[in-house]
């Protein structure tokens, strides 16, 4: 009888669980560290008698398999390959010349982003061949291949069912962790398009149980609770209208609303913290059913505190530039809508990583390209949208180190570094079509008076792949700042060897001196 594996998931069902002989299923993480915990939640799910084989690539397997003692295959065999795109394309020969692949489970951990360079007509053909020998050895291979261009790998791999039996995804989302399987084929027959929360609990993965209740009927759905300010002085629209005089007040009457639409409003930046928890609470405790919009009155909203009142449950954001036509007619848009994007239980979690950068200003090269670099792999915030990165060369004369005293980085987040008569700026959450007004607020002259050339990276995987060449750079091509100039008291007072070297100046009154002159005279 031949073999059937599973998915290192506990009190998951069949359909989504078992591995059968025969097939290569693909599996999509955010974080490596996810994927390292799944492939030894998996070792541990095999009977004792499996015969299991791990792989991973650029990495020890010692530093990366935890075998449990009480559960999982007796012996488990280890490999590793090169972080290599030939390690691949050779992979089914290494194997052969070291082990029997019948009835083998093959578990290949990928290095982050390995994927991210091979094009699609490699990536197929390489799968097609490994499908082909995987049925002709009667042996399964579980690819794990984590990264942060999942939503890429998936875009490619979702039309493979031929040569793939099944397609998942592991995603983070702050405090919690979504299961996502695009199908999944196995003896109990075909599955596709199925989700589920996971929680990483007692050192394995546990599906999380749903217990929001859909009240039916929802008495409140027509109701809308405003503030009083969003009609702009105009009586109440209908019954089903109901104002009040502060946001506070309209927070405490929308703690049990069940469907109702609630519109806060938005007139200071200082106002964004207190309303995204407000959001928060209620998204949290009253359900998805609750439409819960933010009108600004007054500009005040940034591209990051948008996102974070959206992170935290926020149904629609009207612009302070809208009339109160059209605003009236985005609130019955969303009329019916029901919030199915995950908000994380701690809202500090958001927070964190919505504005993720505490660094302004000039930052050594090694610093500036671990916060960058963290930032890349940030998987809360929006594909290409985490910033610009560009590098500016000054005009023949002037240095780099003197150009950087003109940089002036008055945002959180604006960070630059210098490299080899150059100035890289990172630019956090500047989208391209803005960079030249982003560079004339930091620099007080032209910037084509101080620079002649630049170069400009805004896609992730392009800031990714530069950053990754900057780290790899020698410290010895790192350049420092000039000094900072002493201050004028201490110019004016200066001493050598203990005694004053300069002349103190003595106030004279030009009055009293004019007086002795008379008086000589």
């Amino acid at each position: 009888m031949e073999p059937i594996f599973s998915v290192g998931i506990r009190s998951l069902w069949d359909e989504l669980r078992h591995m059968p002989v025969g097939g290569v299923w693909w599996l999509n993480a955010d974080r490596y560290e996810d994927a390292v915990r799944f492939l030894n939640q998996t070792i541990a799910s095999q009977e004792s008698q499996t015969k299991t084989a791990v792989i991973t690539m650029g990495a020890n397997p010692k530093n990366i398999v935890k075998l449990d003692a009480d559960h999982g295959p007796q012996k488990t065999r280890t490999f590793s390959m090169p972080n290599e795109r030939n390690s691949l394309k050779y992979l089914r020969r290494d194997l052969m010349c070291s082990v029997n692949p019948e009835h083998y489970f093959f578990i290949l951990l990928a290095a982050d982003n390995a994927l991210e360079n091979i094009s699609a007509k490699e990536l197929y053909s390489w799968l097609d061949n490994l499908s082909k020998w995987t049925r002709r050895y009667k042996c399964t291979l579980l690819f794990l291949n984590p990264g942060s261009k999942s939503d890429k790998q998936r875009s490619l791999l979702v039309s493979q069912y031929q040569a793939l039996s099944g397609l998942a995804s592991l995603r983070y989302e702050g405090d919690t962790h979504r299961y996502d399987v695009a199908f999944w084929f196995n003896e109990k027959g075909v599955s596709a398009q199925q989700q589920l929360e996971l929680n990483w609990v007692n050192e394995s993965w546990q599906p999380v149980e749903s217990t929001e209740t859909v009240l039916h009927p929802r008495s409140d759905e027509k109701q809308i609770l405003s503030h009083v300010s969003i009609l702009e002085g105009a009586p109440p629209l209908s019954e089903y209208w109901q104002t009040f005089d502060s946001n506070d007040a309209l927070f405490e009457a929308a703690r049990t609303a069940q469907a109702a639409t609630v519109i806060f409003s938005l007139s200071k930046n200082n106002q964004i913290d207190s309303i995204a928890r407000q959001i928060h609470a209620l998204r949290r405790q009253r359900g998805s059913a609750l439409k819960l919009i933010v009108r600004e009155n007054t500009a005040s909203l940034r591209a990051t505190d948008e996102r974070l009142l959206l992170g935290c449950g926020a149904t629609l954001i009207v612009p302070w530039n809208a009339p109160l036509s059209r605003s009236l007619t985005m609130i019955e848009s969303v009329q019916g809508a029901l919030f199915s994007r995950h908000v994380p239980e701690d809202i500090n979690v958001l927070i964190d990583q919505m504005q993720p950068l505490k660094k302004r200003g000039y930052q050594p090269w090694n610093e500036f390209c671990s916060a960058i670099a963290s930032l890349m792999n940030n998987s809360l915030l929006p594909q290409d949208g985490k910033g610009v990165m560009v590098a500016l060369r000054p005009v023949p004369g002037l240095r780099a180190e003197q150009a950087l005293t003109l940089c002036r980085t008055n945002r959180m987040g604006d960070i630059v570094t210098l490299s080899e008569n150059r100035i890289t700026l990172f630019l956090s959450f500047c989208r391209i079509n803005d960079l030249d007004t982003a560079l004339n607020h930091i620099f007080p002259l032209p910037v084509g008076d101080i620079f002649s050339n630049r170069m400009v990276w805004y896609e992730d995987n392009q800031i990714a792949a530069e950053i990754v060449q900057m780290q790899a750079m020698n410290p010895e091509k790192w350049t420092q700042p000039l000094p900072v100039s002493v201050e004028l008291l201490e110019a004016r007072n200066a001493k050598h060897r203990g005694e004053a070297v300069r002349r103190i100046p003595v106030p004279i009154t030009l009055l009293k001196a004019l007086k002795r002159e008379q008086a000589q005279s």
